[in-house]
């Protein structure tokens, strides 16, 4: 099934003023599963009936297929990357600059060029999110050497994954993710210590997962605790 062609299609069906359209995602990759959805970045000046929107997340269905459709304004884009960016998760960034377009009025390539400078250059994270970051995780992992409950344990030890995950990309400049997206990133960063993170994770051996965090928590500069004032 040719999707970039059914997403040309869509486009022109249902918003006929995009000037820049990308599609994005698992369809743009390559490596679509049979439940993937079409990814969609819309760009353009009249997309929307009121010119007070600058905005717009919305799924739909067309000619079988789900797409998850972000459409923007140029100063409603600008806006969600910044934000994006702060939260050191552009994730419309990442679709404007990696994905495949299927329309595009001229301006995409100098859109990608400034969004991409910015990509490589990665996220900062300065002392004051170091630290809060390291609170948090000292306190989860606190929590989950306490814990006896089965589902606390593992709601727990999930919750510090991610925490840890985080701290660990961005102390290396790398972009955060969530869901299936945030061990891959973790994978890309450093396979061997992705793996002393994961295999007593999946093991649900606790106690060997609090140990591997203790040394990522190392590494990022210790447990923060008394005296932090936040």
């Amino acid at each position: 099934m040719d999707h970039l062609a059914i997403a040309e299609r869509f486009v022109a069906a249902r918003y006929p003023g995009a000037d820049v359209a990308v599609v994005a995602g698992s369809t743009a990759r390559g490596d679509r599963t049979p439940s993937s959805d079409i990814d969609l970045l819309l760009l353009g000046d009249d997309l929307f009936a009121s010119e007070a929107q600058t905005s717009e997340a919305s799924t739909h269905e067309f000619e079988g297929e789900i797409f998850e459709v972000f459409a923007y304004t140029p100063s409603g884009f600008d806006e969600w990357a910044d934000r994006g960016v702060a939260q050191h998760r552009p994730v419309t960034v990442h679709m404007l600059v990696e994905g495949i377009a299927i329309r595009d009025d001229g301006r995409l390539s100098a859109l990608r060029r400034r969004w991409r400078t910015l990509l490589d250059e990665g996220p900062s994270l300065n002392a004051q999110e170091s630290a809060l970051r390291r609170y948090v995780i000292t306190d989860v992992l606190d929590d989950l050497r306490d814990a006896t409950d089965p589902l606390e344990q593992r709601v727990e030890a999930a919750i510090l994954f991610e925490r840890i995950a985080e701290l660990m990309l961005l102390r290396e400049g790398h972009w955060i993710a969530t869901g299936k997206w945030l061990p891959r990133r973790l994978r890309d960063l450093s396979r061997e210590r992705a793996e002393l993170l994961s295999t007593p994770l999946l093991a649900e051996d606790y106690v060997g997962f609090a140990a591997a965090v203790d040394d990522e928590l190392d590494r990022a500069g210790g447990r923060v605790q008394s005296g932090f004032v936040r």
